[in-house]
């Protein structure tokens, strides 16, 4: 059990010290994320981004993730379902109005910036859970298309399966606790306030303005 996300932040980033001064880009998926990125980027000297990826939930039960979706709109299929589990106009409705929310959220966090190249460099993606592994595994596998040098998961919390599912898209898998009664990321926090839009512009604005975010 995590007080909030940035207990879980500063357990992460002694469990990733061995990366403090090789200025790591830490790519945290929004929003819940990025208050804990901006820690584990200060923590090892290294700077913020975000890599927009979008749960795709079901249709009856939006909390339960059929897949995830990145920027290029490729879908990353939750184990044990695939396209034929979903109404295929519906699907096609979703993931093109999930593909519209992550251009607004790509316009307000980087404010007509680039995104900063990973290529060539020790990248560890953030996330404050994993319960189906499907919305890392679109972070990892997008990423990954970008080369970086060295690709890191870290996590706080994980479901058992999903580490396993995540572990091949990723050079390392640094993950603090695999309970293997996971019902949602929520339960392993006492704290776990919604992180709004604004709250994430605002991170990423101070991140823009100097090392780790200024602090």
């Amino acid at each position: 059990m995590f007080r909030n996300r940035d207990d879980a932040a500063r357990q992460l980033a002694q469990a990733l010290a061995a990366w403090r001064g090789s200025n790591p880009l830490v790519l945290a998926i929004p929003r819940g994320a990025l208050p804990m990125g901006r820690l584990i980027a200060a923590e090892l000297g290294g700077e913020l981004d975000v890599v927009l990826v979008r749960k795709i939930g079901a249709r009856y039960q939006p909390e339960f993730a059929l897949a995830a979706i990145d920027e290029n709109g490729e879908l990353h299929w939750t184990p044990g379902i695939g396209p034929e589990s979903a109404d295929p106009h519906w699907l096609e409705h979703e993931k093109q109005a999930q593909l519209e929310l992550l251009r607004g959220r790509r316009e307000r966090y980087r404010a007509g910036r680039p995104a900063i190249d990973p290529a060539g460099r020790v990248v560890i993606v953030v996330d404050d859970g994993l319960a189906t592994g499907s919305t890392m595994v679109a972070a990892l596998h997008a990423t990954r298309a970008r080369r970086p040098e060295r690709l890191i998961c870290a996590v706080p919390v994980a479901a058992p399966s999903a580490v396993e599912r995540v572990r091949p898209y990723a050079d390392e898998v640094v993950c603090l606790s695999t309970p293997v009664f996971f019902q949602a990321v929520s339960q392993f926090y006492r704290e776990f306030p919604q992180v709004e839009d604004a709250e994430a512009e605002r991170i990423l604005s101070e991140a823009r303005k100097g090392p780790a975010g200024g602090a």
